[in-house]
C-alpha cells in the first residue's frame, strides 16, 4: 500500500510512534551503600514481571505499519547502592517507509528497585526528525531528592518516573478495582513532580498478532514525561490475570485510530491465564 504524503497524517502517525517510545546512581554525597542496603524501604509483592521479560509491538495506522517498539527487562540486574534493580529499556523506531518523512529513534531507560518497585535512575534520549533531546534524573529515595539538570529537587516518598509508574501499576490488584476507580501516583520529570492518575475501565476481549486475550482497560490521565502526551485519550489493554501484560495501546486521532499491538513476547514471569488462543 502506498503511503500518502499528507504532512498532517505523517506527523500524527510519527508523533504517536515517538510518544509510544505508550536507566546507575551517581550522587556519592547521598550516603554509603550500607545505608541504602539496610534502609527499611517498602516491599511490593510482584507476580507480574521479572528479569528477561521482552515485549515487542507493531505501531499501526490502519493497515500501515508506522514503527516498532520494544520494552524489555534485561536478564542481569543492576547493583545500585547495594540493592538490586531491574534494568528496564524501552525503544521505539519509525518504519523504513516513514523514515524519509519523519525519522524517529527514541530510547528510554529506568533502573527500578526489585523489592520496592521505585526508580533510582531515569534516562531519555529523543531523536525525532531534526529534534534532539536528552534528559537524565537520579533519585535519592532515602533522602527524597531528585538530581537533574545540574540541580537538586525535593520529591515525595517513592516518586516515580513515567516507566516505573507503569510497571508499579502492573503489580497492583487491578481485578479488584471497579470501573471508574482512579490510581494516583507521584511522578517526577524535567524539574517538577506531578500527579499521574490511572483510570480503570471495563474489561474487554482483544485480539492482537500475539494472540487473543481477556483484558482490563486502563487510561493514563494527565501523563507527562515524554510518553503519550497531547494526542488524546490513551487506552492500555492489560491481560486480566496476575501478569497484566500490555497487549495493546490505542488512541483516536482526527484521521482514525493509531495502535501499538503486541507481536511477540518472551520471558514472562507468571502464567497468562487470560490468553484465550
Amino acid at each position: 500500500m502506498q503511503i500518502k504524503t499528507d504532512k498532517y497524517k505523517l506527523y500524527a502517525v510519527a508523533g504517536f510512534v515517538a510518544f509510544f517510545a505508550f536507566i546507575f546512581f551517581a550522587d556519592s554525597q547521598a550516603g554509603s551503600d550500607d545505608l541504602y542496603k539496610n534502609a527499611k524501604f517498602r516491599q511490593v509483592r510482584n507476580k507480574a514481571f521479572g528479569f528477561g521479560e521482552k515485549l515487542v509491538y507493531d505501531v499501526q495506522y490502519g493497515f500501515i505499519k508506522a514503527g516498532e517498539g520494544t520494552m524489555q527487562i534485561m536478564k542481569k540486574p543492576l547493583n545500585i547502592k547495594g540493592r538490586q534493580a531491574y534494568d528496564l529499556r524501552f525503544s521505539v523506531k519509525s518504519a523504513a517507509s516513514l523514515d524519509l518523512f519523519y525519522h524517529v529513534r527514541d530510547r528510554y531507560r529506568s533502573a527500578i528497585d526489585v523489592k520496592g518497585i521505585f526508580p533510582w535512575i531515569f534516562e531519555q534520549k529523543i531523536r525525532e526528525g531534526g529534534y534532539r533531546h536528552y534528559f537524565k534524573a537520579f533519585f535519592d529515595q532515602l533522602g527524597h531528592k531528585a538530581y537533574a539538570n545540574k540541580k537538586k529537587y525535593k520529591v515525595p516518598e517513592y516518586v516515580n518516573d513515567v516507566l516505573s509508574a507503569f510497571y508499579y501499576v502492573r503489580t497492583l490488584d487491578l481485578a479488584s478495582m471497579k470501573p471508574g476507580h482512579l490510581i494516583h501516583l507521584k511522578n517526577f520529570w524535567k524539574d517538577s513532580t506531578y500527579t499521574l492518575s490511572v483510570r480503570i475501565h471495563k474489561r474487554k476481549i482483544v485480539e492482537v498478532p500475539s494472540g487473543k486475550f481477556r483484558c482490563i482497560v486502563v487510561e493514563p490521565v494527565d501523563m507527562q514525561g515524554g510518553l503519550f502526551r497531547n494526542i488524546g485519550n490513551i487506552y492500555i489493554y492489560l491481560t486480566d490475570d496476575e501478569v497484566k501484560m500490555p497487549v495493546k495501546v490505542a488512541t483516536k486521532i482526527l484521521i482514525g485510530e493509531v495502535s501499538a499491538q503486541l507481536t511477540h513476547y518472551s520471558g514472562i514471569k507468571g502464567t497468562l491465564k487470560a490468553k484465550l488462543k
